[in-house]
């Protein structure tokens, strides 16, 4: 098990490295873009050279690059399904080339309309964003359901995969914050137990990241990701 952080690429990828290592970081999880702008980055030769040999020099093992969180891939709108594919394909293709172990995906929501076409939806962007990068597995995360997101349950989660055509670059990122706040018992052994067992038929691998993060006290459904007593994540 690697035990990572969030970190910041400003000043380049090869930066983000020198900050997991002073964190102690096994593994790093980095924004590819600024998560408040529709401007993918898109990594120079160079810039990619000095990443791998930062991170070869280093004692940080896994990157995991996280979409931002503007991306709807389940929008009705058309412009903003576009603009999320870009964000996207930018994102993977960049996963493609620093050799990421995955780009972590928030599948989208419904918002007030019904699940069944927004899934579908989200699946054919996904899949097309797989179609346009090459290799970059991409690991759609769980959420607490609030506000119509998508990948509240497993079923879901499974749809989803589905949906994009269950290619085997796809598969699950765990969040423990979500999985508490849409109300699964994960304070046991035996509850996370259950729960890994019913994420793997969902598409989540050994080799699958999870985001570590405080929850509310009560086990209740649907808080959204801006729960108060919610901390800082670590990807492992």
């Amino acid at each position: 098990m690697l035990i990572g952080a969030h970190v910041s690429p400003a000043g380049g990828p090869a930066k983000a490295i020198e900050r997991g290592v002073e964190k102690g970081a096994d593994a790093i999880q980095i924004f590819n873009q600024n998560p408040r702008a529709w401007k993918p980055t898109v990594y120079s030769d160079e810039q990619v050279a000095d990443f791998r040999a930062a991170m070869a020099a280093s004692r940080v093992d896994a990157l995991l690059i996280h979409a931002v969180y503007l991306l709807n891939p389940a929008s009705e709108e058309k412009e903003f399904r576009d603009k999320t594919r870009a964000s996207l394909i930018a994102s993977l293709r960049a996963g493609d080339a620093l050799g990421a172990h995955a780009v972590v995906l928030h599948p989208g929501s419904a918002k007030a309309g019904k699940v069944a076409p927004a899934i579908k939806r989200a699946g054919k962007v996904i899949k097309q964003a797989l179609d346009e990068s090459e290799r970059c597995p991409l690991h759609l995360e769980n959420t607490a359901g609030a506000g119509g997101t998508l990948g509240r349950s497993f079923d879901e989660l499974a749809d989803l995969v589905d949906a994009a055509g269950a290619s085997k670059r796809l598969g699950v990122c765990l969040d423990s914050c979500h999985l508490f706040a849409s109300g699964y018992d994960i304070r046991t052994e035996e509850g996370l137990a259950s729960v890994l067992a019913s994420s793997a038929a969902a598409g989540a691998r050994s080799s699958s990241p999870s985001h570590a993060s405080s929850a509310c006290p009560a086990c209740s459904r649907r808080r959204g990701p801006s729960t108060p007593a919610r901390a800082r994540r670590r990807s492992r």
